[in-house]
């Protein structure tokens, strides 16, 4: 929790000081480039993530085969996103400087490889390895990016600076795995282990498309069918949104583990128990953080980002409440992947996907950025609940998920417990 407080400060601060620097228009057009990459990031994680994390915990003895092997995977589709970067710019034939700059950022496509020593800590339940990895990327990409305010750097630079917080991570992820654990050298690659992680994760490429889709095409749109201006002012209230998301995120990333121990004991009546009370508290907890943020968003953009940035208001006033889906979505597809009922979330994420590209293409010509920080809230709903009720095997999970926002204010109390004894 503390990594998180220091690197979402860390990372607030120096965005206020870049945004107010670039001005609405640039600081929308590095936003613009930064989600154009993005989309292409569920290409070269490959929907990995979660299965990494899962199959490292339930088989720790087979930690160097399994991350070799991920990481070759990873490797290949990350060349495999880069091409598909390229092949987009040709067609779409965007600016010149635009294009250079997102060719530019897409090289972070190879440096997320790495994450895959992320994902065997987080497995393991030791999270201070990756928070001091991360915790040095944001002190020095900090620095950096203050010399850059210094000496007046053109947009350009600033590019080049996010890209390269995304090596700095990378490294120290490599430093705390080499000095804590053991030598990357010994990861080895199993050709036989590639079939069942790809077809294991092929689900959550094609539901993680969609989910990187519907979170990122609104600002890819906005840019579009509006202006790089537009694009600013809904960056800068998603600014904010990490205010709000990261706890549940701690809590999210240390319990999965647990829960993956319980489910796997077959004590059905004591995994229904943990799942409720892991669910209720966070989603409440987004529920009442949302709701601070949401009464206080005037004068957090006033106060931060200046008058110049006031249009993002209203925007921030509406998007916080995104979190709460977000949480639910979250925590629940967590349980989805422990329960391994993966095969279906595409189904819910692509119906999240088309209800964000065909209501932002309604509402965007007509009500701007507010009406696309509505279709925001309305898409999460739909990909993280509303699109359940289409799928039998998640009822169970959807039931759970509803006894949770009805009554889960009842286990607050216990992210008191969980962090004493953390």
């Amino acid at each position: 929790m503390l990594g998180k407080v220091i690197n979402m400060l860390g990372n607030l601060f120096v965005g206020i000081l870049v945004a107010r620097y670039l001005g609405p228009e640039q600081y929308g057009l590095m936003n613009y480039v930064i989600s154009y990459v993005t989309i292409f990031t569920v290409i070269s994680t490959f929907g990995l993530t979660n299965i990494e994390v899962r199959e490292l915990s339930r088989t720790p003895e087979k930690r160097d085969v399994l991350m070799g092997t991920c990481f070759s995977i990873r490797l290949f589709f990350a060349s495999v996103g880069y091409l598909l970067v390229v092949v987009s710019l040709f067609l779409y034939k965007s600016d010149f400087f635009t294009s250079v700059m997102i060719l530019v950022y897409s090289l972070s496509l190879f440096s997320g490889c790495f994450e895959v020593i992320r994902n065997y800590f987080t497995s393991i339940v030791k999270n201070e390895y990756v928070v001091k990895s991360e915790i040095s990327r944001t002190v020095i990409g900090a620095f950096v990016k203050v010399v850059l305010l210094w000496y007046k750097a053109p947009l350009e630079y600033f590019i080049c600076a996010t890209l390269f917080d995304t090596f700095l991570v990378a490294s120290g992820y490599c430093i705390s795995y080499s000095t804590v654990v053991d030598k990357i050298k010994k990861w080895s690659f199993d050709r036989n282990l590639v079939p069942f992680l790809i077809k294991q994760s092929f689900p959550l490429v094609l539901s993680g498309a969609a989910v990187i889709i519907y979170q990122r095409i609104d600002q890819v749109m906005l840019g579009n069918m509006l202006d790089k201006e537009s694009v600013g002012y809904f960056a800068t209230a998603s600014k904010f949104l990490d205010l709000v998301l990261f706890l549940p995120v701690v809590i999210t990333q240390t319990v999965t583990p647990i829960l993956v121990k319980t489910y796997n004991s077959g004590n059905k009546i004591l995994y229904d128990t943990r799942c409720i009370q892991f669910l209720s508290i966070v989603i409440w907890v987004s529920i009442l953080l949302s709701l601070i943020v949401s009464f206080s968003s005037y004068w957090l953009i006033l106060l931060s980002f200046g008058k110049e940035y006031v249009a993002a208001v209203p925007v921030l006033q509406i998007l916080s409440f995104k979190t709460i889906g977000m949480a639910i979505s979250s925590a629940g597809g967590q349980l989805i992947i422990i329960e391994n009922k993966q095969k279906w979330a595409v189904f819910k994420n692509i119906l999240g996907c088309l209800t964000c590209i065909i209501l932002n293409s309604l509402v965007i010509p007509k009500y701007g950025v507010v009406g696309s920080a509505y279709v925001t809230i309305v898409t999460i709903l739909v990909a993280s609940m509303v699109g359940s009720l289409f799928i039998p095997p998640y009822w169970d999970i959807l039931k759970k998920e509803v006894y949770s926002v009805l009554f889960g204010f009842r286990y607050l109390p216990l992210v008191l417990k969980f962090f004493e004894r953390k």
